[in-house]
């Protein structure tokens, strides 16, 4: 199985680099910094749905994503268009994934930037604290219930939000009995790279509302994301829809909804300077025109990102 065998690199890799850096040193150095307040979480627990925007250049399941890569002005694009976070694979075998590409994006965005990898050690925690990583993911599938909590506890002990990725009924409740306060529901199966959003509508109702509910993988279209708004999801992660977009911000907004309001806006623009020559009551009539198309587009659109 993939997901195995990804794991399995990942340990393989780790010690290998505790070789050069032992963990001693590694946790040394991580609790030294100072200590991060959760900005990961926070970010998640605002109004509306939030979008954690994935920096990804390739995957097992598709190949080369973007040949292309301009990692940081990815990242960037996507905090100006409004992302609540950044996702960022280090993972360099499956992903192609560098250490460096989320040094980098977090020296250059203000918004919290999770750590994609398959973490299977603390000296991966530390690392990603180092790294200036505001999260980091662990995934139910790959470790037990004592490395589970573990790992938990000591993102906590560093302040870094831990993202506790599940995927079937089993996986959801043993995040919870965790302590988990981020559940991520992978709508690809990672054993068979299959993907349905309706494994996170299903899992959203064994989550209780106090903690917040990540929708990840499969998110293409703005009608899934009003499909999982309307199952209580708080925030999606979205990779691969992204990374092919042209113009990211255009895409965003398309899945957040907002593309309606944004045209609207520009319409209703457009006809204010049309009439810019026109008495005041024809301009007055061309703006309130514009307005009521921009609110109508809104209450079509849903919630901003």
């Amino acid at each position: 199985m993939i997901l195995d065998e990804i794991a399995e690199k990942t340990r393989a890799r780790i010690k290998e680099k505790e070789k050069t850096v032992p963990l001693g040193e590694l946790k040394e150095k991580a609790e030294g910094l100072r200590q991060e307040d959760f900005r990961f979480g926070k970010a998640l627990r605002r109004e509306g749905i939030s979008f954690i925007c994935e920096v990804k250049k390739a995957s097992p399941s598709k190949g080369l994503i973007a040949e292309d890569f301009p990692y940081v002005k990815i990242a960037e694009e996507y905090e100006a268009a409004g992302a609540a976070a950044i996702s960022c694979l280090t993972e360099p075998y499956f992903f192609q994934g560098k250490e460096e590409y989320l040094s980098e994006i977090a020296s250059a965005v203000r918004i919290p930037v999770l750590r994609k990898d398959f973490t299977v050690s603390p000296y991966m925690i530390y690392e990603a604290k180092l790294m200036g990583a505001s999260a980091v993911l662990l995934i139910c599938a790959i470790l037990d219930d004592r490395e589970l909590a573990g790992y938990l506890e000591l993102s906590h002990t560093l302040g870094l939000s831990a993202l506790v990725e599940a995927h079937t009924e089993n996986e959801v409740r043993r995040a919870l009995a965790s302590g988990a306060e981020i559940i991520g529901v992978n709508n690809r199966n990672l054993k068979t790279f299959e993907v349905d959003i309706s494994t996170a509508v299903r899992l959203r109702k064994l989550v209780p509302p106090d903690k917040v509910f990540v929708a990840e993988s499969g998110i293409r279209t703005a009608e899934d994301i009003r499909i999982l708004r309307e199952s209580g999801v708080d925030a999606v992660l979205v990779g691969e829809t992204l990374m092919r977009a042209p113009d990211k911000k255009k895409k965003l907004a398309e899945l957040a909804g907002r593309a309606g309001y944004e045209k609207a806006a520009e319409e209703g623009s457009a006809g204010c300077k049309k009439t810019a020559g026109k008495d005041a009551e024809e301009r007055e009539k061309a703006a309130e025109k514009g307005s009521a198309e921009c609110g109508k587009a809104a209450e079509e659109g849903g919630d901003p990102a």
